[in-house]
């Protein structure tokens, strides 16, 4: 019972914004191929999980050395822009660039926006699953309550850490797409892409946890409000670009 609700509400907030997605692209992708670059998303999720995790115990041990001693905001400066976010923003593109950059139907620019959004809603999928896990024992909640929780918990991700997955990865979307009609200055637009949206994913995370009250509101608030300003200008944009890409 109570893994069958993780399940449905992890993937609903993905599903949701899925849907949405899917409505801007003029010509829809093949659902083969969205399903697939979904599976890859949530598949994703282990690598990231095996080098999140030898990056934290590297951190810890320089930690435990003294080096930062007096220095704590670095830490964490390293841990959610390097750590958690870096991380997480250039494994979504590798899986776009190395496995389905090739494929037949990216044929339009826009596709590869789209294609970064799907991976990252296929991650956020399984990620949202396993925060639905740990926040309480869940197994000593009733039926009601424990609907309750996991609601309001997936409400949360919706809007919040769901929605920012996308909006990251649709930003390096862009400079993917840019970088595809370019023959000069291809691999500095990607890497750019790629920056932003990791300084902008470690922002987010680090101001809500480490922040000071309304600030850990106000800063992530600010963050999602740009990207969807961006990215609502950005994605009329390249709907209206016609050209093959090269990457």
């Amino acid at each position: 019972m109570h893994l069958t609700i993780y399940i449905l509400f992890g993937i609903l907030p993905s599903l949701v914004w899925l849907s949405y997605y899917l409505r801007k692209d003029l010509h829809p992708e093949p659902k083969r191929t969205i399903l697939k670059l979904f599976i890859y998303g949530a598949l994703l999720t282990i690598p990231v999980f095996i080098v999140q995790v030898g990056l934290s115990g590297l951190l810890n041990q320089v930690k435990m050395s003294g080096i930062l001693d007096g220095w704590p905001i670095i830490a964490d400066i390293l841990k959610w822009f390097v750590v958690i976010a870096f991380t997480e923003e250039f494994l979504k593109y590798f899986v776009v660039r190395q496995v389905i950059i090739k494929e037949s139907t990216l044929d339009e620019p826009l596709d590869i926006m789209l294609y970064m959004v799907v991976v990252a809603l296929g991650f956020a999928a399984v990620e949202n699953m396993l925060y639905l896990f740990s926040p309480i024992d869940h197994n000593y909640l009733n039926v009601n309550k424990l609907l309750e929780t996991t609601i309001a918990i997936s409400f949360i991700r919706f809007i919040g850490a769901t929605f920012l997955h996308t909006l990251c990865s649709a930003l390096i979307g862009y400079f993917l797409a840019i970088a595809s009609l370019r023959d000069r200055k291809r691999k500095l637009l990607v890497g750019s892409g790629i920056l932003l949206a990791s300084l902008l994913h470690g922002l987010y995370d680090f101001s809500i946890i480490t922040l000071a009250r309304p600030m850990n509101f106000i800063v992530p608030l600010l963050i999602i409000m740009g990207l969807v300003i961006f990215m609502i200008y950005d994605f009329d944009e390249i709907k209206k670009v016609k050209g093959i890409c090269k990457l």
